[in-house]
């Protein structure tokens, strides 16, 4: 209450309806230690409903993490660890930016799918090194959200026994009582999951720790606790409604409700025997030591495994990757004839992936379009939890923030397939993987108006540009299949944000380059083709369209013009480079310059300037042949000839 009542700002009514199943959570069951955050197996907490930041913050504090109370005191205010609503910060114990809601539960998804799947890949008999529970606190609104249909229903298919969710059942939301909106039955909408379903009065602190115990007995389904709750519990006029949801008590009513509570200490003190009770620091210390006692026994009995599960945990990459990247760009290298970049992605995946075993894949219900199956690819299952592959349904958005809460938990290295069309669906939790700057990577196929005949719903046009506005996101168009091995490796090895690798459905041809153009492709743009002496035009171009363009440009230069074409793969990493290497590629005095892109034009005057041209598509696609779409909207070697024409034309004007 002081806090939100001192910034003036925040959501005093979950964390105090909240408050009393906190309580019993953190002081009798989960497992952490406060003095070392990224202590491997500690239980995973998730606060879903995010706008109990508060909550958070106070359990954090008092329990002994790194969270002063000056913290506390700046919440909300900028440059304070204490944000409105929690951001992913380990060293202080907070595993997952939330806010968005609904995606908090299904980053638990994802944490407790991580913990299953290690602990089938490096637990022996007697020695679980990975053993811990998924934590989760909701609220109506992520019960709301259609996010949390897809991964709790994925969830309970999957057989996730060690996530433990506990639903703030309080009836309200900002706009008031929610059965006016929202008037399902939850728990038999998760007991047709496939949950353990509990129902219990959330203030009753007895209650809670008995349905805690129900659920931890519960080996083979996930759980989920419905927790009746008065939002603002101890607001002496305001609890129970909407008032406390959003906005501060109010001095008046903060002073009613400690007067009612028996509280008399000034604002953000704590009475030392009450910080006594909760400080969880020799419990933690005793815990983490048990599990180390654990893990010796295990290095010595498994000197293998050991290491093995160290790198991974710890994110670095196998000693031999390199020798794996360079094998995967060889095999791109001898590809004989044209290829689906799709295709082209399938045969790196099947050099990489061996030598990865962190590398999980899986597709929202179109491996085979997507091709992110490889050959080693073993489909986990609700009773094979060893497996490297994972079949997500139709559920793009669920997918998306479950490969946030594998990656956020360490040891994996996710990735998801879907058309690129579909990322729409997924967009907030893409969003939200950048936030995080995690390494989750994305394969979007069927990526323009070339897929043909399923016509514009399906085809691609504004994708490309809109998902190049977030920040820290990687976003590479590979026009062969060179330009694919080397977005793979780029997108394995980039472990401070996600990657989207957007591939083609229809086959592409395999592009001349010298060796030096070969060692180039990693910065994220270079010249593909060149002239001799200084160019009088540039035409840059990424994806289906680069072999189009390489026509044009060698036209263009057989009629005597000077043209460079330059590939662009991924313009976030070439925008990266030090300004010199910019400049050898897109020297500034040329101001004749032509981009192509099948996909909105926006983001691409950036590079041309007003001066130059720009052949996309600001309009939706046809159903139609794929050659014939790309002819019809101007996607040809003739078009971008004319325009090259054009450009040099302006530029002497």
């Amino acid at each position: 209450m002081d806090a939100v009542q001192q910034a003036n700002s925040g959501h005093p009514g979950a964390p105090m309806g909240m408050a009393d199943m906190a309580q019993v959570l953190w002081q009798d069951f989960l497992k952490y230690n406060p003095a070392n955050p990224h202590w491997w197996d500690r239980d995973r907490f998730i606060l879903s409903n995010g706008h109990a930041s508060m909550l958070l913050y106070a359990l954090l504090h008092l329990t002994g993490y790194p969270l002063g109370m000056d913290e506390i005191r700046q919440f909300r205010q900028l440059g304070s660890r204490t944000a409105g609503h929690p951001e992913r910060e380990l060293a202080i114990g907070i595993e997952t930016t939330t806010g968005p809601l609904g995606q908090g539960l299904a980053n638990a998804v994802g944490f407790a799918l991580a913990e299953k799947i290690l602990a089938a890949q490096f637990n022996r008999p007697e020695l679980p090194i990975v053993d811990h529970y998924t934590w989760a606190l909701a609220g109506d609104g992520c019960m709301m959200e259609g996010i949390s249909h897809e991964a709790c229903s994925l969830a309970g298919t999957l057989k996730l026994g060690k996530l433990i969710v506990l639903y703030d059942n309080n009836g309200i939301s900002i706009d008031g009582k929610v059965r006016g909106w929202f008037a399902d039955d939850t728990a038999k909408r998760f007991e047709a999951y496939g949950w353990q379903v509990q129902s219990v009065d959330g203030h009753d602190g007895e209650a809670v720790a008995q349905a805690i115990r129900a659920a931890k007995a519960e080996p083979a389904r996930p759980s989920f606790i419905s927790c009746r709750t008065i939002i603002g519990w101890g607001a002496p006029t305001k609890a129970g409604t909407a008032q406390t949801h959003g906005e501060p008590l109010g001095a008046q009513e903060v002073a009613a409700a400690k007067q009612q509570l028996g509280w008399t200490a000034p604002p953000f003190e704590v009475p030392g025997e009450l910080r006594s009770a909760w400080n969880h620091e020799a419990a933690g210390r005793a815990a983490e030591a048990r599990w180390q006692a654990l893990y010796a026994r295990y290095r010595a009995a498994y000197p293998e495994l050991a290491p093995e599960f160290e790198r991974r945990m710890r994110g670095e990459l196998p000693a031999s990757w390199l020798e794996s990247a360079r094998a995967a760009l060889a095999a791109a290298q001898a590809v004989p004839g044209a290829q689906a970049t799709r295709q082209s992605s399938q045969a790196s995946l099947n050099v990489i992936g061996p030598a990865l075993p962190e590398l999980l894949g899986g597709s929202a219900d179109l491996t085979p379009s997507n091709n992110t199956a490889r050959k080693d690819s073993r489909t986990i299952t609700p009773d094979d939890d060893a497996g490297n592959y994972i079949h997500y349904g139709v559920r793009e958005f669920g997918m998306t923030a479950a490969m946030s809460g594998m990656a956020l938990h360490g040891g994996l290295i996710p990735y998801g397939g879907t058309f690129l069309t579909f990322s729409d669906y997924a967009r907030n939790a893409v969003r939200m993987a950048a936030l995080m700057h995690q390494r989750v990577i994305l394969v979007y196929t069927h990526d323009s108006i070339g897929l043909g005949e399923d016509g514009p719903t399906h085809q691609p046009i504004e994708q490309l540009n809109s998902l190049r506005l977030i920040p820290n996101l990687s976003l590479w168009r590979p026009a062969d299949a060179v330009e694919t091995a080397t977005a793979w490796c780029a997108a394995i090895e980039h472990d401070s944000g996600p990657t989207c690798l957007v591939l083609t459905r229809q086959g592409l041809p395999q592009l001349p380059r010298s060796t030096a153009a070969l060692a180039l492709v990693r910065r994220g743009g270079y010249v593909l083709a060149d002239c001799q002496g200084t160019p009088q035009c540039v035409v840059m171009a990424t994806g289906s369209e680069v072999h189009v363009a390489l026509e044009a440009v060698q036209r263009a230069q057989a009629e005597g013009r000077r043209v460079r074409l330059v590939s662009l793969p991924c313009t976030e990493l070439f925008d990266a480079q030090d300004a010199a290497y910019r400049e050898s590629v897109l020297p500034a005095a040329v101001r004749a310059r032509v981009a192509v892109e099948a996909g909105t034009t926006g983001l691409w005057w950036r590079y041309v300037g007003l001066a130059g041209r720009v052949i996309g598509i600001d309009r939706f696609g046809a159903s139609g042949k794929g050659p014939e779409l790309l002819k019809k909207f101007g996607f040809t070697a003739d078009n971008v000839q004319r325009a090259i024409n054009e450009a040099i034309a302006g530029d002497v004007q």
